[in-house]
């Protein structure tokens, strides 16, 4: 791989794009949700009345601070708190499982109910097949980087490997196998898979270095992501309106994963906005296909 163009600064609390690396930014005051907050630092919401004896702070609730920060060079849009690796284990930890799901929904009432629709896997597996099969021969070796496990990744039966890499040790479908990075890094994959993870991570030109290494000449690397409903605004200044922040820490535009990707000298044959009518919600996604270029 050459060298990038650009590197990527990284500091606590971000203050260029974590994309681009521009120091164009424009910051607005937010809230951290209080399953994050708490989830990750221990801290709770608290309620201030006159036993605090605050005479320069009015009574009421506090949350945790933060800034939604937004690139004026790529309109890429984030949390300007960058977790630590420790930090997103412990928001992680047993994702949706029985622990999670009961600490959320103690903030956020009625989540139970829909985890358990979100555990049922997604239904659009067949128009990302479709957006896919162009680049591919059939059968073809998989590997799902952050792929759970595997009840969503494309070509389940269609392949001739489906290889799962993924921070979770549950138990994978039937004709999959879960592997290490070493493993994956002397194997030889057609079609390595990134589905919504891109959003969750502090850092994802760190992210792309770790997938690399597992790309060949040949190799199809399809990434998706949401397109939230606040980045199909056409709108500079829609950091103003974006007041809280959750497990989403990056809202991606079109151009902000164009540079990313340019960086890693990504080639990318299509990329593409879908609507996904999933067994929990009406997204639209962001698909793209690239390549290593030559």
């Amino acid at each position: 791989m050459k060298h990038k163009k650009f590197k990527i600064k990284k500091t606590r609390i971000a203050d260029s794009c974590i994309c681009c690396g521009s120091s164009d930014i424009s910051s607005s005051p937010a809230v951290l949700m209080p399953f994050i907050a708490d989830r990750v630092f221990n801290w709770k919401p608290v309620k201030i009345d006159d036993s605090w004896k605050l005479s320069t702070i009015n009574n009421g609730y506090a949350y945790s601070i933060c800034n939604s920060l937004s690139c004026n060079n790529c309109d890429f849009l984030f949390l300007d708190i960058r977790f630590t690796d420790e930090e997103m284990g412990r928001l992680y930890s047993n994702y949706r499982e029985e622990s999670y799901t009961k600490q959320r929904d103690f903030y956020e009432p009625g989540y139970a109910d829909r985890n358990s629709c979100l555990n049922e896997g997604q239904d659009y597996t067949k128009q990302v097949e479709s957006f896919l099969k162009p680049y591919l021969e059939l059968p073809c070796a998989v590997l799902d980087w952050g792929g759970d496990t595997g009840k969503n990744t494309p070509f389940k039966n269609q392949n001739l490997t489906l290889d799962i890499y993924d921070i979770s040790d549950k138990d994978v479908i039937e004709g999959a196998k879960r592997v290490t990075k070493k493993y994956a890094y002397e194997q030889n994959y057609d079609l390595i898979v990134c589905s919504n993870v891109f959003e969750h991570v502090s850092y994802p030109s760190d992210l792309l270095d770790e997938i690399i290494p597992c790309m060949s000449e040949n190799t199809v690397l399809y990434i998706e992501v949401p397109f939230e409903d606040i980045m199909m605004k056409e709108d500079k200044k829609r950091y103003l309106h974006k007041k809280h922040w959750h497990e989403h820490i990056n809202f991606y535009s079109e151009k902000s994963l164009e540079l990313l990707l340019e960086n890693f000298d990504l080639k990318i044959i299509e990329l593409k906005k879908l609507k996904a009518n999933d067994v929990a919600n009406n997204n639209f996604l962001f698909q793209v296909a690239c390549k290593l270029k030559q």
